[in-house]
């Protein structure tokens, strides 16, 4: 067995899993980091030497301390969410192979199929990619799950007192208020499946103009089971951040359009401030990948300011 090294590039031991599973002759020719997450490596293996001639698939696994204590359940998640959605018309990978705890890799690995298209961030097509976006999320929501499979309960990522203002902030009496709205308990609501971390970052398109398409929805690490509001605010605190506040602000209604049903008033400000604390003080976990990605004008300033400008449009409309 190939020695592991403890070293985050050392895949060596990952290599010789990936290779173990292919069939006789197939072997991997090169691997290509894949940019856009942070929470874990991603990895496209190119695969060689097969009778049908070549191809791909994708190699997720967590290297940093935190996400590795925390894998088995991550991955394990993962690989039953991808078993269950390989029934639906939902556009997820197919599980190929899964080592939740590195007991033959490198780090906790998760191997599945690559999807075609790409994750794009720019903001050109951004109002065409949000329809598609809230469509898609809303067949999410509808896919009928027997209890026996359902995911765990949604986890919040905040609570009040977890949350810090931006330290340059000069509205600190605004940050103190929206915190206190999460300290109530939280509000009723109708569970449905969730993908917990849906956002531009997670969904693949091709195409342009009219031959539009999301061509493939990832990251199902979070998978979890809870109100339609938490979804829906999650992508909409990213197209705030993404593309500006007004953007933040009309993603729930194009939700709503294509046919889905939120919380009213004050219970809904409850999951978009839910959602938009957890990344204060300044954003800047999602901007680095998102920079990675091209979008080199979401300086930890521009991200900040937009978080709070957003956080205010979220009182003055839902208040």
């Amino acid at each position: 067995m190939t020695a592991r090294t403890g070293v985050e590039e050392d895949w060596a031991a990952t290599r010789a899993w990936v290779e173990e599973l292919l069939p006789d002759g197939e072997r991997v020719e090169a691997a290509t980091a894949l940019q856009g997450g942070w929470t874990s490596r991603m990895r496209r293996l190119e695969l060689a030497g097969a009778q049908a001639g070549p191809r791909s698939l994708v190699l997720r696994s967590f290297v940093q301390p935190f996400y590795r204590r925390h894998a088995e359940g991550l991955l394990t998640r993962e690989a039953a969410v991808l078993t269950l959605l390989g029934a639906t018309d939902v556009p997820a990978a197919s599980l190929v192979a899964l080592d939740p705890t590195a007991r033959h890799c490198d780090h906790p690995s998760l191997l599945m199929s690559l999807l075609p298209g790409s994750v794009r961030v720019d903001p050109r097509e951004a109002g065409p990619r949000a329809g598609l976006l809230a469509r898609q999320l809303l067949a999410v929501h509808r896919l009928e799950v027997p209890a026996g499979q359902r995911p765990r309960a949604y986890q919040a990522w905040t609570s009040a007192d977890g949350v810090t203002p931006p330290g340059r902030t000069g509205r600190p009496e605004l940050w103190r208020r929206a915190a206190d709205v999460i300290r109530r308990e939280p509000p009723r609501h109708r569970g449905c499946f969730l993908h917990r971390d849906f956002h531009p970052g997670n969904v693949l398109f091709e195409g342009a103009g009219a031959d539009l398409r999301i061509s493939g929805v990832v990251d199902w690490v979070e998978t979890s089971w809870g109100p339609a509001d938490l979804d829906v605010a999650h992508c909409s605190t990213a197209h705030a951040l993404l593309y500006g506040v007004p953007a933040g602000m009309d993603f729930a209604d194009r939700y709503a359009a294509a046919g889905g049903s939120l919380a009213d008033g004050a219970d809904h400000l409850y999951w978009r401030l839910l959602d938009a604390l957890a990344f204060a003080p300044d954003a800047e976990k999602v901007g680095v990948p998102w920079r990675a990605l091209g979008r080199s004008d979401l300086t930890a300033a521009v991200l900040t300011d937009r978080l709070e400008r957003y956080v205010e449009a979220l009182f003055a409309r839902y208040a």
